[in-house]
């Protein structure tokens, strides 16, 4: 008679062969990827902050990994459009995605419908860089301060154009937050971007943006906008003469914006951690956290398990604010 150790014996052995062959398989997953180029689709125009860190990354990012790196710009929808395509890409690798506080935190609550889902579609690699925002006005608005604005807005006859980004991005609800607080109204002109409606801001064709910081950077000297205030709590290292809106009448206002990178949710997590090392590494390069501070955006790298948990933290944030807020996208 066998005893039941010599009988679990070979089960035992054969379940730790699989194991090993598996942990192998991941390994060699890992250290043969990748062996083609990679795509990065970013779901905004290009010139924008998620295509300066895609573009700035992607350069070394091939660099390293010996080969080359595309960045892919899908617009519209609010980024729906371009996350949805990299949720149903081949879970492979070698398609990734820019993902923002737009497109994972804000959308997920504003649109009654996505076509994708936010935290079950994809897998977190690395955090990117965080941005502020800027308050400007055309330079036809009479005012040089954020109360001066307030009170040109509640003494206007119609209701002065406020341009952003595209409906639910943080340029569009740092609008929505602004008007609220300040008991004025504003007339939301959405774009496929935020340089597309700083194109038309300058031209006068709206006369409000809350703009990202490394979009509205290259003409902050051009004197074709006038700067009126930053949503970040404290004032920017880089220009501490703009005061923040917080301190001009609205303490607690703060609309900061970043963009990181996702996988489609089944990519192994040997490449994930590929990819989370070696986007890490690039963005601690001193040339590109110079090129990404040199845009406006302050340059920051996680672990896949930091992001995801910031994520989450991001979509209960911005979904108390949506809600408040009553802005909704059918």
């Amino acid at each position: 008679m066998v005893s039941a150790p010599e009988r679990w014996f070979p089960l035992a052995a054969l379940l730790f062969h699989a194991m090993s062959l598996g942990f192998g398989a991941s390994n060699a997953i890992g250290q043969s990827y990748p062996s083609k180029p990679i795509r990065i689709i970013v779901p905004t125009p290009p010139a924008g902050g998620a295509d300066l860190l895609a573009r700035t990354v992607a350069q070394k990012l091939s660099e390293r990994l010996g080969q080359q790196v595309i960045v892919d710009n899908r617009p519209g929808a609010s980024g729906n459009l371009g996350m949805e395509l990299a949720a149903r890409a081949a879970p492979d690798g070698y398609t990734i995605a820019t993902g923002s506080a737009t497109n994972l935190a804000i959308n997920p609550t504003l649109y009654s419908k996505l076509p994708y889902d936010a935290v079950k579609d994809f897998a977190p690699i690395s955090m990117g860089a965080l941005f502020t925002h800027l308050l400007v006005v055309h330079p036809t608005v009479p005012a040089r301060s954020v109360k001066e604005l307030i009170a040109v807005l509640k003494s206007s006859q119609g209701e002065p154009t406020y341009g952003s980004a595209g409906a639910g991005t943080p340029t569009h609800l740092a609008g929505v937050m602004f008007a609220s607080s300040a008991g004025v109204r504003m007339v939301h002109v959405p774009y496929k971007g935020a340089a597309p409606a700083l194109t038309d801001l300058l031209g006068g064709h709206i006369s409000i943006m809350f703009p990202p910081l490394p979009v509205a950077l290259p003409h902050l000297a051009s004197g074709r906008f006038r700067v009126l205030g930053v949503t970040s709590l404290r004032r920017l290292t880089s220009h501490p003469d703009i005061p923040t809106i917080a301190e001009s009448g609205f303490p607690g206002f703060e609309v900061v914006a970043w963009n990181g990178f996702v996988a489609p949710a089944a990519t192994p997590k040997a490449v994930i951690a590929r990819l989370s090392t070696e986007i890490a590494t690039v963005i601690k390069m001193p040339e590109v956290r110079e090129r990404l501070s040199a845009d406006g955006s302050m340059p920051m790298a996680n672990s896949p398990e930091e992001f995801s948990s910031f994520i989450k933290a991001e979509l209960t944030k911005w979904g108390r604010v949506i809600k408040a807020s009553g802005a909704r996208v059918e």
